[in-house]
């Protein structure tokens, strides 16, 4: 592989930029690749897939290297090039490679290996953190999150079929595949911009990980019914349930972000789903008027993130121990706040996309156990985790309102 002087300098430009700015790794990805319009796919798949390896990876390039944050540009080389060795790659004779030792880095890779914390790549207290909640199985999960994450295809059945789509998509020279056990989910063979498409224009489908099309379908909406997605964000689930529900009964999708919303809208005018209504929580009253009202309510609670890892890979070195704590607070208030809109006989969906059980199967049991939740009984959950599904790391629970 021959490396392209102008890629190399993107990938260490957004290096620079996600690192000692501190920038959402996404949004630097997003504008880069706006950068050149000769960039060709595999240009833009060069650079970001740069780009997200040596984030993933850093604390074991950066202990490679020898090199400490902040990072000048001399140590963003030196990073590339232990990607790059690491990578089988020739390091070229340019000026910003001098004096970067490549005859160690296999050894030290070797070495390091040996140690979870710089194997892995994370930091010191989300290792203990990991052991602590998970034991044995933490090694298995945190490889696994480590891995690069698939693109997945939500199709909307409000707008097409799975065939329909698959068809259309192959027309373009776009592979997917059915996954067992996700009846509305195609992975790409192979990472494309699938958002440039015709069909992603007239709303046949969004991206949406397996695990998280999930979610939805664990709440079991029926047509006709009311349903509120009490933290909506931009949302792909309340989507997903408007499909569910064959633009049937009512969902009203709830969320603190304003702007969130205003995307949500616009995803649904693409999507052809007609039966979401948006209410911004603004005060208290919000949620008040809805008490006793759904039949059936959805928290996709905010979350550490840890069963997200592999698609934000940044946010192993954004996350803190005192967030993961302020967390799980807001977890509390939001279970004991909204669990009151349930009617008697309505069903609930508390779900995470984490895999620590702090934040999933032990919050239900405390839930249950408070006055807030003396009315409910619990009914099932799943657990879904990386190393297990290949996807993305989910916490379900479904809990009933008595009569």
């Amino acid at each position: 592989m021959k490396l392209h002087r102008n890629l190399v300098f993107a990938a260490i430009d957004s290096l620079q930029l996600i690192f000692n700015e501190h920038k959402q790794a996404d949004k630097v990805l997003k504008n880069t690749l706006k950068r050149d319009k000769r960039w060709g796919s595999r240009d833009r798949g060069f650079i970001a897939e740069t780009t997200y390896d040596i984030v993933r990876w850093k604390r074991l390039y950066a202990k490679i290297a020898e090199v400490k944050e902040p990072f000048d540009r001399t140590n963003l080389f030196r990073l590339f090039t232990v990607w790059a060795t690491l990578k089988g790659i020739q390091i070229p004779d340019w000026p910003q490679f001098e004096n970067t030792p490549t005859r160690k880095i296999k050894g030290k890779f070797d070495e390091l290996s040996k140690i979870r914390k710089y194997k892995e790549s994370i930091p010191d207290w989300l290792d203990e953190l990991g052991v602590a909640e998970l034991g044995k199985k933490w090694d298995k999960e945190i490889n696994a999150l480590n891995q690069t994450a698939d693109v997945v295809l939500r199709v909307n059945t409000l707008k097409t079929t799975k065939e329909q789509l698959q068809n259309n998509l192959q027309d373009l020279e776009i592979e997917t595949e059915i996954l067992k056990g996700h009846p509305q989910a195609l992975k790409l063979k192979e990472r494309t911009n699938v958002f440039v498409t015709d069909a992603f224009q007239k709303g046949w489908f969004e991206v949406q990980d397996a695990s998280s099309q999930k979610v939805a379908k664990f709440l079991n909406p029926k047509p006709g019914s009311r349903v509120v997605d009490t933290c909506a964000g931009a949302g792909g689930k309340s989507l997903h349930l408007a499909a569910l529900m064959e633009n049937k009964g009512q969902i009203i999708a709830l969320d603190i972000y304003e702007n969130k919303l205003k995307e949500l809208k616009r995803r649904a005018k693409r999507n052809g789903a007609h039966n979401i209504e948006t209410r911004t929580i603004d005060s208290s009253k919000v949620i008040k008027k809805l008490i006793g009202k759904a039949d059936k309510i959805l928290i996709d609670a905010p979350c550490s993130g840890i069963g997200v890892l592999k698609r934000n890979p940044d946010s192993k070195w954004k996350l803190q121990p005192e967030f993961l704590l302020k967390i799980k607070d807001t977890q509390i208030e939001i279970l004991d706040s909204y669990s009151r809109m349930v009617k008697p006989g309505g069903q609930m969906v508390y779900a995470t996309c984490s895999i620590l059980p702090s934040e999933n199967e032990l919050q239900v049991k405390e839930f249950l156990k408070r006055e807030a939740g003396k009315d409910f009984k619990f009914v099932k959950e799943e657990k879904v985790f990386p190393s297990e599904s290949g996807f993305d790391g989910f916490y379900m629970a479904l809990l009933q309102k008595n009569n």
